[in-house]
């Protein structure tokens, strides 16, 4: 008999719930022709998710037909009794199964496994305070993808977790992030954890990929930093967490397995780098090889794992050895809580122990102040505490409804207006990524702020004051994906059918208040490539390519140079071989590429005024224009500024246009080199017109002209890009690392000597840095590595000027 064969109550359901109660009949049949302790749980699993989706009542027949079918049966007498304790364990609606149930040995593990993770999590109507947005932030191969990967295989999300060493992560969907066993750009994946909706990203590290954290961090509403167990605080952490600073973090101490971890270390490096207050609720129980798990001091239990599978843990009482240490780091928990929480401070004066539960609201407190940052510890390689930091995100990490309302300006009006994180308010979504999928075609990943988004819905771009329809809305779960008919406040989605709209943009609703979210600051491209077709039929396609990567990554700059030949611009190597990577991969053009080399930048340090006059009179139609610009210098990081001070029609108010039109044109080709010009005012003072001669374009080329007298009037410089580098390396290398940097005209700004190791922060031209990765392990015989972001833009030595080739 088959367990469709009961009767349901016939309910006005969502589609969501049709496909459990449908998943849980098909599951119910597969146990009754095969049982077994793994397909029970999958029937738990599914019944719980009726449950949680208000539908109980809909998971009650078929699970009666399952025991009365079991019970029937001679040998499934333990399997019945088994399914009878979990099934009112987990749903609580099965007739004749309650704690008196004879409990099958493998029954209570079951029990403990978290029952909704593999249910789908559209299928659970969550709060906006059960949400939680967060990322996993990390020092380039410090354990990241492993942890993320571990995060995965916790909430059903896969079955085995990844081996980086031999095998691509799930959470490196795409190819060139599997190739490198490093994220390349941002990840994402919808689960469920303890009755919360989480959305977890898996971003780069902050110095590879330029936009990639910052445009992360724009849709997290908290964060999990791993730090190496043996390395503390790293060069790129330091950014990360300037980076963000206005998200509230949790830390989690990855590599205790490993000889060299030092847990003690590692947390004093919070304080010493990062001047925050760090406040371990965790201890390693053992070190190296020996790792057993931690001690929880906030329940004073240890928690032990039997092996490497990373299930779930199980508490024991904390060794004698180590009782005394976790004591002490107890109080120290206690007292930097106490000033968080008036209660906690009743409960401490009076001597009464404060409870779990007020200790984990006041940690909560102090988390979402950003007074302090709940640290923990263990091994996601080895699957040893990786529960406890999904627990730790539940507890302590903010909910949207937590978060600071979006802040933007009104699409008509320019006024300042927020959106409160809401179902009810008006529709507001950022995307924060365009990708390509060889199946689907372009996906827009968004995060919804405010309001509700669903299936063919009309969408105002205010960004761009473009028309969207929303062709498909997919909850992304890594390398898979599952549709919705819609999403809501705190969603993290990608959207099918896009055209017009590029990383950064404003979605919303165009009849509802529409609004324009905060933009995104993009940082200046530092390196460029000449990028150029294998046959002239090519053109075309790598142009739009090219338009492709610009649109998922704003800090991507494409020009020409003034040879007509096609220049790729970003912020590291790096970043530009995993765009010419998507080029082959995606759009499958393999370009020919010329040797990278640094971004320079012109300006000028004079003043001078230029007057010319523009006259055409044979060949054509006769041109006239006259212009007077003032040209001074401006301040570093000023830019391009023009302004008018035109009095009476000396120059008519139709053809100013062309004069600013003209300088954008003349300062993108420069005075020395071709490089852009930058950091200067043009004023517009006077000039001459003819009534019937004059035109727009007279002033534009008039423009053009005057612009490159300024190569003698001007004085113009070159400037080169400065980044700041930060080595670290063993102090017996300390001597020739900081030779070699002198040796690349690098300013040498401190020495932080930690132990057996020094952190040499410099500056140093980008232009000689090229191959710096290589000569690096060369002198220090691989032990050493670095990190370097932009600094600054500064005048370049004399002979740089003959650098373009």
């Amino acid at each position: 008999m088959s367990a469709t064969s009961s009767k349901t109550p016939q309910l006005e359901r969502p589609d969501e719930v049709r496909q459990l109660e449908k998943t849980l009949t098909e599951r119910v049949d597969a146990l009754l022709r095969e049982p077994s302790p793994t397909r029970l749980l999958e029937v738990a699993e599914t019944a719980f998710g009726l449950k949680h989706a208000g539908f109980a009542q809909l998971a009650a027949p078929p699970l009666r037909h399952l025991l009365a079918s079991l019970r029937s049966r001679s040998a499934g007498s333990e399997m019945a009794d088994a399914a009878g304790f979990l099934l009112a364990r987990t749903v609580g609606v099965v007739d004749g199964a309650g704690p008196g149930t004879r409990q099958a040995p493998w029954a209570e593990d079951l029990t403990s496994a978290p029952a909704a993770a593999a249910v789908p999590a559209s299928a659970l109507p969550y709060r906006i305070e059960d949400y939680r947005n967060f990322g996993v932030i990390a020092h380039d191969q410090a354990g990241k993808a492993t942890m993320a990967e571990r995060i995965l295989s916790c909430v059903g999300k896969t079955k085995n977790t990844a081996d980086l060493q031999g095998g691509f992560a799930t959470m490196a969907w795409d190819e060139p992030s599997q190739d490198s066993a490093a994220s390349v750009a941002p990840a994402a994946t919808a689960a469920i954890w303890n009755g919360k909706r989480f959305n977890v990203i898996d971003a780069p590290a902050p110095d590879d990929f330029a936009l990639e954290l910052p445009r992360s961090l724009r849709v997290l509403d908290g964060a999990v930093i791993v730090l190496d167990g043996a390395a503390g605080v790293e060069p790129q952490i330091e950014t990360a967490w300037r980076l963000a600073d206005e998200v509230p973090r949790i830390v989690f101490v990855d590599g205790m397995d490993r000889a060299d971890a030092d847990f003690d270390r590692s947390v004093a490096s919070i304080g010493d780098r990062l001047g925050v207050r760090a406040v371990p609720i965790q201890l390693p129980l053992g070190s190296g090889a020996g790792l057993k798990g931690v001690v929880d001091l906030l329940r004073m239990k240890a928690v032990v794992w039997d092996d490497d599978s990373g299930a779930a843990g199980r508490d024991q009482e904390i060794p004698t050895n180590l009782l005394n240490e976790a004591l002490a780091a107890r109080a120290h928990l206690v007292e930097s809580l106490i000033e968080h929480d008036r209660e906690a401070v009743v409960a401490f004066r009076s001597g009464r122990p404060p409870s779990v539960e007020t200790l984990k609201r006041s940690l909560r407190q102090g988390v979402l102040a950003g007074a302090l940052h709940p640290v923990l510890c263990g091994s996601a390689a080895k699957g040893k505490g990786v529960q406890p930091i999904l627990d730790a995100v539940a507890d302590y990490l903010p909910s949207p409804a937590d978060a600071p309302p979006a802040r933007g300006v009104d699409f008509k009006t320019g006024e300042a207006v927020t959106r409160i994180p809401s179902d009810a308010e008006p529709l507001s979504a950022w995307a924060f990524r365009v990708a390509h999928d060889p199946l689907v075609g372009s996906l827009t990943f968004c995060r919804i702020y405010s309001g509700k988004l669903q299936e063919g819905m009309n969408l105002l771009n205010a960004t761009r004051d473009k028309r969207e329809r929303v062709a498909r809305i997919l909850l992304m779960h890594a390398d898979t994906r599952e549709d919705v008919k819609q999403a809501g406040a705190g969603d993290v989605v990608a959207l099918a059918g896009l055209k017009e709209t590029c990383t950064g943009d404003t979605l919303c609703d165009p009849l509802t208040s529409p609004v324009i979210l905060q933009p995104m600051d993009c940082p200046p491209p530092v390196i460029e490539i000449p990028v150029e077709p294998r046959s002239l039929t090519g053109q075309e396609a790598l142009r739009g390519a090219l338009r492709g990567l610009v649109a998922d990554d704003p800090s991507l700059i494409v020009s020409l140079d003034p040879s007509g030949r096609t220049i790729l611009k970003g912020a590291s190597e790096r970043q530009l071989e995993a765009k010419l990577d998507i080029l082959k991969r995606d759009y499958g053009i393999v370009a020919r590429v010329g040797a990278p080399r640094a971004a320079y930048l012109e300006t000028i340090t004079r003043p001078a005024t230029i007057d010319y006059t523009h006259k055409k009179q044979t060949g054509g139609a006769a041109q006239f224009a006259r212009v007077t610009i003032a040209f001074e210098p401006g301040k570093s990081g000023s830019g391009f500024v023009f302004e008018s001070a035109i009095a009476g029609e000396a120059v008519p108010k139709a053809f100013i246009p062309g004069v600013q039109k003209g300088l954008e044109a003349a300062r993108a080709s420069g005075l020395l080199a071709g490089f852009p010009v930058v950091d200067f005012k043009a004023t517009l003072v006077g000039g001459g017109h003819h009534d019937v001669d004059s035109t727009f374009l007279a002033f534009e080329i008039a423009t053009r002209t005057a612009f490159q007298e300024l190569r003698g009037k001007g004085e113009p410089r070159l400037l080169e890009p400065i980044m700041k580098v930060e080595v670290v390396t063993p102090e017996e290398h300390l001597g020739q690392i900081l030779g070699d940097l002198s040796g690349r005209r690098g300013a040498i700004q401190d020495i932080d000597r930690r132990g057996r190791a020094a952190t040499v922060t410099a500056l140093v031209p980008l232009a000689r840095l090229f191959g710096y990765a290589q000569d690096l392990r060369s002198l220090s015989h691989g032990l050493a590595q670095f990190t370097m972001v932009h600094d600054r833009y500064a005048p370049a030595p004399d002979t740089a000027a003959t650098f373009r080739s």
